[in-house]
């Protein structure tokens, strides 16, 4: 691995997280609110949620200023679904299935890979 790419795809792995726990945001936001848009744009869970995203957007930018390479960062981006997978197992008691582990191991090769 190129070690110029190891802060840039550190910033990447920290927006991936940030990302899934975006997603959690909106899904747990969602479930507490009202089916009305006042209700949605002043839940702090979503509100929380457009934060993340926001940090992410702000990551992704910073890394590619320091020289992040498209090729070698956006697929570690992709490691937001094995956070997903936690996050949904941890505190939304989600099962584990073997189809979720078998996709999980994939993405981890293929952002070695893309590494490399």
């Amino acid at each position: 691995m190129d070690h110029t790419q190891l802060k840039p795809i550190l910033l990447f792995l920290i927006a991936a997280l940030l990302g899934a726990l975006g997603q959690y945001l909106y899904k747990t936001g969602a479930e507490s609110s009202a089916n009305s848009f006042v209700s949605w744009v002043t839940n702090y869970r979503i509100i929380l949620g457009i934060f993340c995203y926001t940090a992410v957007m702000f990551l992704f930018v910073y890394a590619f200023k320091i020289g992040g390479s498209l090729t070698v960062l956006y697929p570690v981006y992709a490691t937001t679904f094995i956070w997903a997978l936690l996050i949904g197992v941890i505190f939304l008691k989600e099962p584990v299935t073997a189809g979720k582990i078998g996709g999980a191991v994939l993405i981890i090769l293929g952002v070695f890979l893309s590494t490399l």
